[in-house]
């Protein structure tokens, strides 16, 4: 067996209700909050008015800031950085999907070092310290799982690129996964979110930087999404399939924490990047049937035992043969939960995508892929994702 570590400090109130300890949740860590939303809209503007009631209900004075978008840049940050200053912020709630709970990492940053957010990306020389204010997540949604993770994603608008803060200060302290809040959100996000825990606990489990640990949760996060998230997709209150898909999210989150992700989300970085319009889930999805194909051969053992969870008749099949057609069975998946897509769908140019390829190898993701790829293959990569190439089916 490997050598590994593994290290989690988030404490997590998973289950079904757990949003009302929301306020004790908070004042063990502050009394004056930040919280982190996305603008008050009909289906949410009554969780967030109970979880402001919760939190002054337990001592603790709120300031909301709503300034959270899909994919938040930097300017996002810095205006709610500037909140929490104003505030006098000791703790920050993240309260909603990934762009929240990141945005509430980042404004925990930058509200308390020079300079901004962007200064302090994994890559930087100076990185996040101690006086980076404390961090309480609440999810909404099953996708991300940056509520037990130490990475901030942002976008920088006038650089196109899509980044992240990683450190160990930007662990939420704790965080509430309650399916409960979940059961509003739309077909069409349950699928590119739920799609992202799949993508997230599949690429912990085929990365050799993964370990006996992470292989556990990651495996058994691809065998919740696979038997919950088409009918979370079909059936939005269903809250079994509800709850089962917010434990596979925050499985596939503890695992890419330790594990890291692959070159499909190197790729799906540079997506959001360059086209803030196209969701993350969706800029993975229109990528990975192509890179399945290239990469079963290198680790068809892992291939193998993910195809057998999505259809147990490939345990007939020697493991090589199962391997190359779990890449078949997992794109059928996407197909189900109606993710089957191409860059014309998502108005990305064609002729942008050989930029797109030298944007996709900026972020170290692509290093961890059991198979490396170099430019000219990532090329051909996003090539195979257009509709009218040959290399693609026709639908």
């Amino acid at each position: 067996m490997k050598e590994f570590n593994y290290y989690q400090p988030t404490k997590i109130r998973f289950g079904r209700g757990r949003i009302r300890e929301v306020g004790e949740a908070v004042s063990r860590f502050g009394r004056r909050c930040l919280l982190v939303t996305v603008p008050v809209f009909p289906d949410f503007e009554g969780l967030f008015q109970e979880v402001k009631e919760i939190l002054e209900d337990s001592g603790v004075t709120v300031a909301h800031y709503e300034g959270v978008i899909p994919n938040p840049t930097t300017e996002v940050v810095t205006a709610g950085a500037r909140m929490a200053e104003d505030h006098r912020a000791d703790v920050v709630l993240g309260l909603g999907g990934g762009s929240s709970m990141d945005t509430a990492k980042a404004i925990a940053v930058e509200a308390t070092h020079a300079g901004t957010s962007w200064d302090y990306l994994f890559f930087r020389d100076i990185q996040p310290t101690e006086k980076t204010l404390p961090v309480v997540a609440v999810s909404t949604t099953s996708g991300t799982g940056s509520q037990v993770t130490q990475v901030a994603v942002v976008t920088n608008p006038e650089e196109k690129v899509k980044s992240a803060l990683y450190h160990p200060h930007l662990f939420p302290k704790a965080c509430i996964v309650d399916p409960e809040l979940m059961l509003t959100v739309p077909g069409h996000v349950t699928a590119s979110t739920g799609f992202d825990v799949f993508a997230h606990a599949f690429e912990s489990f085929i990365t050799p930087s993964g370990s006996p640990y992470t292989d556990l949760i990651s495996f058994e996060a691809i065998r919740l999404a696979a038997a919950h998230l088409p009918r979370a997709v079909k059936e939005g209150a269903d809250l079994e399939a509800r709850t089962h898909m917010a434990w596979a999210d925050t499985l596939a989150g503890l695992s890419i924490a330790n594990a890291g992700v692959t070159l499909p989300h190197g790729i799906g970085m540079a997506i959001g990047g360059m086209y803030p319009h196209v969701m993350h889930g969706e800029a993975l999805a229109v990528v990975y049937p192509a890179i399945l194909q290239y990469t079963y051969q290198a680790v068809p053992d892992r291939f193998a035992r993910v195809g057998r969870v999505f259809d147990p008749s490939l345990g007939d099949l020697s493991e090589a043969e199962a391997a190359a057609a779990s890449c078949d069975v997992i794109e059928d998946f996407i197909k189900k939960i109606g993710m089957s897509l191409c860059f014309e769908d998502m108005k990305v140019p064609s002729e942008e995508l050989r930029a797109l390829a030298e944007a996709s190898l900026v972020l170290p993701d692509y290093k961890s892929h059991p198979r490396v790829v170099d430019l000219e293959e990532v090329y051909a990569l996003l090539l195979k994702s257009c509709r009218m190439h040959p290399g693609r089916t026709q639908e």
